[in-house]
């Protein structure tokens, strides 16, 4: 059995992989966050229209945590297979699925035309969509982490990663141009379509970028040492650690949950229940995120220096301290006030989610990293992110203030703070190193 280490890549291949995960990572997340803006913005109102505006949203956002619903699948299949046949095919496949199904999102009739068929759709396409983005963060991540080296493999990571919010933005982006120049009835009318339509552009752009990566060396090195891919690498990840999946599930509770309470329970709160202007709800969330995009590379190359524990463990413990001070600026109605909530939670989050990506790889060993790694980040989704606006809203109905939505957000942040504490420090370790931990 060969024990050679894979040459590094040359700073120039390194570029090239870390830029086709970014933007195929930006592309799948723009259309998977543009579904949760729709959802808070106008889903309830076409698809579910004979409801009461409350519960149309509710039903809205349940269609939206279908998606989560269906990343874990996604996450399992994706998993198996890149650890059986490699990344590079997987994630083109993520990339192809999750265009075609927000394209197809972008043409649907709405309830007016064809009745019940209309939300069957949707649940259709969403769940496809969440099948797909589940496989495309495993895939996009290791790309990148197994082709950097082990003293920066945090930051090199981190890039990837903000690839999610720069998703976001991009879909806030988009939606707050055309609710600028379109009043209410155009945006509800046609609107809302254009930017699920632009999507078939943006895939394309990625597929081009991703088409040119060549397989990672990490991987190719493993299966020949082992002779034969796993069997089950899923199970195998289940059986030798699984340590690893429930650290690595606790550290994604905070970050899942404080996400979609402030970049999309956020809107609705802000619109539905403040009556705030909808482009002044949008060019905050758009705010937040673009502050994000940036911290997040930071706090990845803080965790190379200073170790994946301190940094997420800061994050973690800053979000259950903001979640009060979020919907007091919010109930300010005040739009520099409304701002820097946005920026303040999305800030504790990107401390969170800068390290996270080498932090949760490095629990693993290569031949069962992909299904580890996509088992412990996608599963956490199902009660996690996918959850989280529902439970917000059901929250703020029950209660009629946003004291015990905060509290919620203090107890995901405490869980994933003492999941911090308890994981190991991996900064700086090569693979082979993490691949004889047991």
């Amino acid at each position: 059995m060969s024990t050679a280490t894979p040459a590094a890549a040359t700073p120039a291949t390194l570029r090239q992989v870390v830029l086709a995960s970014m933007i195929g990572t930006t592309i799948e997340w723009y259309d998977f966050f543009l579904y949760g803006s729709a959802s808070a913005l106008v889903f309830g109102k076409l698809f579910f229209p004979k409801a009461d505006p409350t519960m149309g949203v509710l039903l809205s956002f349940t269609t939206y945590a279908l998606g989560f619903v269906a990343r874990p699948l996604g996450g399992l299949v994706f998993g198996h297979f890149g650890d059986r046949i490699g990344r590079k095919q997987l994630l083109m496949l993520s990339l192809i699925m999750m265009g075609g199904s927000t394209v197809l999102i972008g043409l649907l009739p709405t309830f007016d035309q064809v009745g019940l068929f209309a939300p069957l759709l949707l649940v259709l396409l969403r769940l496809i969509q969440g099948f797909a983005v589940g496989g495309e963060w495993g895939g996009a991540v290791l790309m990148v982490t197994e082709y950097g080296e082990a003293s920066r493999r945090g930051f090199w990571a981190g890039w990837p990663q903000a690839g999610v919010p720069a998703g976001n933005l991009l879909a806030a982006a988009v939606l707050a141009i055309m609710s600028a120049v379109q009043s209410n009835g155009e945006f509800l009318a046609w609107g809302w379509r254009v930017p699920f339509l632009l999507s078939a552009v943006l895939v394309a752009v990625g597929y081009w970028v991703r088409i040119t990566l060549a397989e990672s060396p990490l991987f190719r090195q493993a299966m020949d040492d082992a002779g034969a891919p796993p069997q089950v690498p899923v199970m195998d990840a289940i059986r030798e650690r699984p340590g690893g999946i429930a650290i690595g599930a606790g550290l994604r509770v905070a970050e899942n949950i404080s996400f979609y309470v402030f970049a999309t329970f956020g809107l609705t709160y802000l619109v539905d229940h403040l009556h705030v202007p909808r482009t002044t709800a949008l060019n905050a969330t758009l705010i937040g995120t673009a502050v994000e995009v940036a911290i997040i590379p930071l706090a990845a190359s803080l965790s190379d220096r200073v170790g994946r524990r301190p940094i997420y463990f800061l994050g973690a413990l800053g979000l259950a301290i903001w979640g009060f001070v979020f919907f007091r600026l919010l109930d300010s109605g005040q739009t520099p006030l409304i701002v820097l909530a946005m920026i303040g939670g999305l800030a504790c989050h990107g401390l969170m989610y800068g390290p996270q990506a080498a932090f949760i790889a490095e629990l693993f060993p290569t031949r069962m990293r992909y299904s580890g790694a996509s088992l412990a980040y996608q599963g956490t989704s199902i009660f996690a992110g996918s959850l989280a606006p529902i439970i917000a809203l059901a929250l703020l109905t029950r209660f009629h203030s946003w004291v015990p939505i905060a509290i919620y957000l203090a107890i995901a942040g405490v869980i994933s703070a003492i999941s911090a504490l308890k994981a190991r420090e991996t900064k700086g370790l090569s693979f082979a190193e993490i691949d004889q931990i047991r």
